[in-house]
């Protein structure tokens, strides 16, 4: 398998990279990354990984576009109100890139279809607004060895690491106590997923290329209203139920 001329003319600007080029290119052409939620940050992730390039994308989510949605789902637009987000977006996918295989899968991911909605994908990216799913997530990737890439937004804050099993802690390293109770309705300015989401495809775009240092047993918080960015090292927990589970 090769890159086109129309490839390597849509791809030119990323493959003058120093130590990106040809090769890095037909990495990403080669992956397989699922976007796990369609909402403001899934929208944004899945534009960037198809502009990238990234071989097969899989979008993977439930619900239909809300008119409260609009202001930071950019992927929906009002005709599409009251159609799955998986679709709608799919199909604005495909017309910004045709090059790529964009995969809807309107489910929930649970316990039952975990397994053969993302068994086979390189990376897996958490746009995820809810804990539940989000450790179910993170558990199977740590027991199949799929690297997980978590952000998570609300009003003017946001953060992202990236979990790499047997290298960096896991989401339950990390998060010892999940909150038993979650509001319902998560207030954001929608330019604060973008920006998160820009931040997802770029660990993607270093995971796949292995091109870089991946945010790894670190932490990125991002508070824009004093506009202060703050990383904080992580370790793994010995008694972490997930990774002692895969290491024992």
């Amino acid at each position: 398998m090769s890159l086109s001329a129309s490839e390597l003319e849509r791809y030119d600007r990323q493959i003058r990279i120093p130590g990106f080029g040809v090769e890095g290119q037909m990495k990403l052409k080669n992956s397989k990354v699922a976007v796990v939620g369609v909402g403001g940050l899934g929208c944004a992730v899945s534009i960037y990984l198809v502009a990238a390039g990234v071989g097969r994308v899989v979008l993977i989510d439930k619900e239909k576009f809300e008119l409260n949605n609009l202001n930071r789902q950019v992927l929906g637009y009002q005709s599409d109100l009251g159609k799955l987000k998986v679709e709608a977006a799919k199909a604005k996918l495909k017309e910004l890139n045709p090059e790529v295989e964009v995969e809807a899968v309107p489910v929930e991911l649970s316990e039952r279809n975990i397994d053969k909605v993302i068994s086979n994908m390189d990376i897996v990216v958490d746009c995820l607004d809810n804990w539940e799913t989000r450790l179910l997530i993170n558990d199977y990737c740590v027991s199949k060895n799929i690297p997980l890439i978590h952000a998570a937004v609300s009003e003017f804050y946001g953060q992202i690491t990236t979990v790499i099993p047997g290298r960096g802690p896991c989401l339950r390293c990390v998060f010892h106590k999940i909150p038993t109770i979650q509001t319902e309705v998560i207030p954001i300015i929608g330019a604060v997923p973008g920006v998160l989401a820009s931040l997802e495809v770029v660990e993607a775009i270093k995971l796949l290329t292995g091109i870089g240092e991946p945010l790894v047993g670190r932490i990125l918080f991002l508070d824009f209203r004093r506009m202060s960015f703050d990383i904080i090292q992580l370790s793994k927990r010995e008694d972490c139920p997930t990774c002692d589970e895969t290491t024992s």
